[in-house]
């Protein structure tokens, strides 16, 4: 039930604007062959792209049961560990997929809620001007209550998606028992004999075609929570039939019915019928934006914690389900974005146009870094490897290359919001990488200064003092600040490291590494995958088995507050280190996110050139 709530929204919604753009774009003639020839096309693009390449085979690269584009990712790199030029393109590939998710959650919500608002055009002409104004009173609504979780109103996707794809199989079977021919287009020989005879037409509307298969990614970036078996267990038996049974529907209908081109989702049903429909599609739309978003917190949450983006506050809305995060800046950052797609494309026709370059840009990516991870972290034979990714990535590759045509027609906006969130992503990345070299070339050894410090002690004060430090072994400026200033050391000092791994999940067994310094001193390192919580605090209670009686009540944690001032020379280009300046002024405060407490907090500042 869970799996077809939130796998499956995007998917299931595509069904009310797929069709209509094919034949809106006016390419191809209506006649009864060609209808059957694009319903053929439509279901082996779900069968070869959903069917075979992400039920078949990306379910089966999970990363300790995670996926999704940075699990894939995660995979990729570790399989060409030993190929550090090829793990560095890999690693670009990947980000540069992971920003064009961002773009994808602006324009599938946007799309999806208008699509469904405009089913009151077929009620009525006089609901037109009231569309786009419905459309963001909607969306508002579904950004406003993000704050409060989604737990409360996660139990009703389930019932209500399976209701949407139980009413959208009944319209589609309602229209086919007029025209029980239309099933002939389950044949892949109309879909060749339509790319035979149509071989430009056809290139031209793959990417309108690739609208019925866009939420085909949810299936693997949601499979941590669900499971394989859940997902294609709904795919095979619920989704994929009401998909077919309703494409074909339609087409049933368009043969009988041409005129009903303009919107042949909505004229399926009976007059009465269409008001509730329009409120069914629009609860379904809804739903299908919501997962987008709550993949928008995920994502986020895991490019920050391996190092792709600085420190956002978080917000947990659950005290049971620590998956249930809140982001306030990616939250209204999204809104603002798909308000404005909304206003400036007004229609989903013209936001179909828009759709479709992200969506084929990652699903390539998938099936490149798929390749490399069963080639080199699986050790399949290379032509095995080759002949389960050659076909997808044909398939892939034609999708993608149709949907560049769409490039000037409004397909630059997901790019430039892509692009934009990439500049950020691999800036960020390299900032952190100069401004950590400055501080080791900078360093002092931190055994050795211990080493001097304690041949004329300072005074020692009662407590623990906890120094984060971003590389083991070397002296924290909060600790060279708290000698000069208070010219006191605590009785127990642990200098902590924390660690980000290119995996989900590390268990709290393999939580901590501690090295005795001497002097009730402890280097400590605290390894996290890029899906777990960081609780610092809970992490160090481990400590009081390892020598050290870390009391919450008589702790301190010192944090250096470093502020980063570009200069000209080595590093990066000007522009560059000044945004990487901005963002490091703007990340939220280390003690939020390591969960911290904020009455056991001291931040002590230095500037740093890079």
């Amino acid at each position: 039930m869970g799996a077809i709530g939130v796998v499956y929204g995007d998917i299931g919604t595509s069904v009310l604007y797929s069709i209509k753009e094919v034949f809106a774009g006016g390419h191809v003639p209506f006649t009864p062959d060609n209808v059957y020839g694009i319903l053929s096309i439509f279901f082996w693009t779900l069968t070869v792209i959903v069917s075979l390449k992400y039920v078949t085979l990306v379910l089966r690269a999970d990363n300790n049961g995670e996926g999704g584009l940075i699990a894939m990712l995660a995979l990729a790199s570790t399989a060409v560990q030993d190929k550090p030029r090829l793990k560095r393109v890999l690693l670009l590939v990947g980000i540069f997929g992971t920003s064009l998710f961002y773009g994808d959650g602006v324009i599938t919500p946007a799309i999806s809620v208008l699509s469904a608002v405009e089913g009151l055009e077929v009620i009525s002409p006089n609901f037109t001007k009231a569309v786009v104004p419905t459309t963001l009173v909607i969306l508002f609504g579904l950004f406003a209550v993000q704050k409060h979780g989604t737990t409360g109103i996660g139990k009703f996707f389930g019932p209500i998606t399976i209701v949407w794809f139980a009413c959208i199989a009944l319209l589609g079977v309602s229209q086919i028992v007029t025209h029980p021919e239309i099933l002939f287009a389950l044949s892949p020989h109309y879909a060749l004999m339509f790319i035979w005879a149509n071989p430009g037409v056809t290139f031209i509307i793959l990417g309108a075609v690739v609208l019925c298969v866009t939420g085909a990614e949810a299936l693997y970036a949601d499979l941590g929570h669900f499971g394989k078996k859940p997902i294609r267990l709904a795919w095979f038996f619920i989704v994929m039939p009401s998909l077919v049974l309703n494409y074909f529907g339609q087409g049933a209908l368009l043969l009988s019915n041409p005129a009903a081109v303009k919107n042949p989702f909505f004229m399926m049903a009976p007059d009465w019928a269409l008001l509730p429909l329009v409120a069914l599609a629009t609860l379904a739309t809804v739903i299908a934006s919501q997962a987008l978003i709550t993949g928008a917190f995920s994502v986020t949450k895991q490019a920050i914690q391996m190092g792709y983006l600085p420190r956002l506050r978080i917000e947990h809305t659950s005290v049971r389900d620590t998956g249930q995060i809140y982001l306030p800046f990616v939250n209204w950052a999204l809104f603002v974005t798909i308000v404005l797609a909304v206003v400036m494309f007004r229609s989903s026709s013209n936001l179909a146009a828009a759709y479709g370059i992200a969506v084929c840009t990652d699903m390539l990516i998938t099936t490149i870094l798929t390749f490399y991870v069963i080639r080199y972290g699986w050790k399949y034979p290379l032509a095995l490897c080759i002949a389960a990714t050659s076909v997808f990535f044909i398939v892939d590759f034609a999708f993608f290359a149709s949907n560049l045509m769409k490039l000037f027609a409004g397909g630059w906006f997901p790019l430039v919001i892509g692009g934009g969130v990439f500049t950020l992503m691999i800036t960020w990345k390299e900032g952190r990488r100069l401004l950590n070299e400055k501080l080791r070339s900078d360093a002092i050894d931190l055994p050795g200064f211990l080493d001097s410090v304690f041949v004329s002690p300072p005074q020692r004060v009662a407590g623990t003092a906890v120094f984060m430090t971003a590389e083991p072994g070397i002296v924290p400026n909060a600790l060279l600040h708290n000698l000069k200033h208070n010219k006191v050391l605590h009785e127990q000092n642990v200098f902590v490291t924390v660690r980000n791994h290119e995996v989900p999940w590390i268990g709290m067994d393999k939580r901590l590494e501690v090295e005795s310094l001497g002097h009730d001193c402890w280097q400590v390192n605290v390894h996290y995958g890029f899906k777990n919580d960081l609780d610092l605090p809970k992490a160090l209670q481990q400590i009081k088995n390892r020598g050290c009686q870390l009391e919450p009540m008589t702790t301190s944690y010192f944090l250096s507050r470093d502020t980063v001032i570009p200069t000209i020379g080595k590093g990066m280009s000007q522009w560059r280190e000044k945004l990487f300046a901005q963002m490091h002024h703007n990340a939220s405060g280390a003690a939020d996110f390591l969960n911290l407490p904020n009455n056991s907090v001291v931040e002590l500042g230095s500037k740093i050139e890079i």
